[in-house]
């Protein structure tokens, strides 16, 4: 027998397909209490420790009723080898090693698929989360938590040394969470959380759509929760390794919470407003280039796009006051509530263009893309951010107590 096929024989299967976490059946391997997942990416000198503590930890609190899953995107340190050396000295570990996919949050869903637990639960590997803590989170589930979180913002939380930027990044993540999707970031107090522990009935059959390193948000935005619970943790310093913390994760987040909001979005309504918005499109990209193009007047680009955008704005506040909200406006009718409408419509659409502004010069001028394409893109990014809070603000908001229940059931 070759290395490579004893290596195969000892490693745990990579599951495939969709990110679905089906049922434990009884005709399968024993069934455990708890699964914990280790997602893992050039961890070898964190992870001798972190399975030290947590089999410390979980032979007190779950004698013979756990098992721990490393799930490893084939480091170039070589992690998955290094776990798998240690199955000998903690039976409980099992190791997985990913060849094809990459990322932590398809990382956790392939470990629950491969498990074997009632219970699911996930920590870092890197020992910023306190192992300690997972007693708190079973606790939780104890009591009838459906799932139960480790934060850094409830009280005996808290984030160690972390500088004051770091500080700043992380809760204008969190706010911008709110703002894109409250229903499933107001959840918790810390939805960035990468520490936790569900029940598997939660998400048992639902297709998961992961995205980045925010596991979290897509098992809330997804799941079947009644009662959520939270623990408090003090985030950690990392010691040993580097950290995975990039630009290209907040790029992520964002992206995630906007795949959120468009598949949880009211459909009808919301098709009514893209429709609208694509001529906003047409006002846009002509006045663009009526304005910009060398071959006309030639204006600065970022000139030309505030005036352009500006005349797509009134453009599609007069089709969505008359069309896709029109069953709302038609109770709120008069020149002074149609201001009010078009002021909020107005100042939520401002923030959306200085988005859009943004990514429209980083595109074009960062990425050399053609500026139509570019400003299609930046468009495209800031639809589901306009649609929301103007649904939220700018119409239904204005005298919610006189829309029917009829209206109100249309958008369930």
């Amino acid at each position: 027998m070759t290395t490579d096929t004893v290596e195969a024989a000892e490693l745990l299967s990579t599951p495939t397909g969709p990110y679905t976490v089906g049922p434990l059946h009884e005709s399968a391997a024993p069934r455990l209490h708890l699964s914990l997942v280790l997602p893992t990416y050039n961890e070898s000198k964190n992870i001798r420790e972190m399975i030290s503590r947590l089999t410390h930890i979980l032979d007190d609190a779950f004698p013979g009723d756990y098992e721990i899953i490393v799930v490893d995107d084939n480091s170039p340190d070589r992690t998955w080898e290094f776990a798998q050396s240690l199955t000998s000295e903690y039976p409980q570990l099992r190791v997985m090693r990913r060849h094809l996919e990459r990322g932590l949050s398809t990382a956790v869903i392939r470990g629950w698929q491969a498990s074997r637990g009632e219970l699911l639960a996930v920590i870092d590997a890197d020992l910023q989360h306190p192992p300690e803590v997972t007693v708190g989170l079973a606790s939780e589930m104890v009591r009838g938590a459906d799932i139960a979180v480790a934060s850094r913002h409830v009280e005996g939380g808290g984030v160690s040394d972390w500088s004051i930027l770091r500080r700043i990044l992380s809760r204008a993540a969190q706010v911008l969470g709110l703002l894109i999707l409250p229903g499933v970031v107001g959840k918790v107090s810390d939805p960035m959380s990468g520490f936790f522990m569900l029940r598997r009935t939660a998400i048992q059959g639902i297709e998961l759509n992961p995205l980045g390193y925010k596991i979290l948000i897509e098992v809330l935005g997804r799941g079947r929760f009644r009662w959520i619970g939270e623990v408090p943790y003090v985030f950690q310093e990392r010691i040993r390794g580097e950290s995975k913390v990039t630009g290209q994760v907040y790029v992520d987040y964002f992206r995630h919470l906007l795949r959120l909001r468009i598949s949880t979005l009211p459909i009808n309504r919301f098709l009514r407003f893209g429709i609208v918005g694509l001529s906003g499109v047409v006002v846009d990209m002509g006045v663009l280039f009526l304005l910009s193009d060398p071959s006309t007047l030639g204006w600065g680009l970022t000139r030309s796009k505030l005036i352009a955008a500006e005349l797509a704005i009134i453009n599609n506040f007069i089709w969505n006051d008359a069309w896709t909200f029109g069953d709302i406006a038609s109770h709120q009718r008069g020149f002074k509530h149609r201001l009010q409408r078009f002021s909020k419509f107005q100042l939520v659409c401002l923030a959306g263009l200085m988005l859009n502004t943004v990514l429209l010069n980083l595109q074009f001028n960062l990425l050399g893309m053609n500026r139509y394409l570019a400003n299609a893109v930046a468009i495209a990014a800031v639809t589901a951010w306009n649609f929301w809070l103007n649904f939220k603000l700018s119409w239904r908001a204005a005298t919610p107590e006189v829309i029917d229940s009829q209206t109100v059931k249309s958008e369930l």
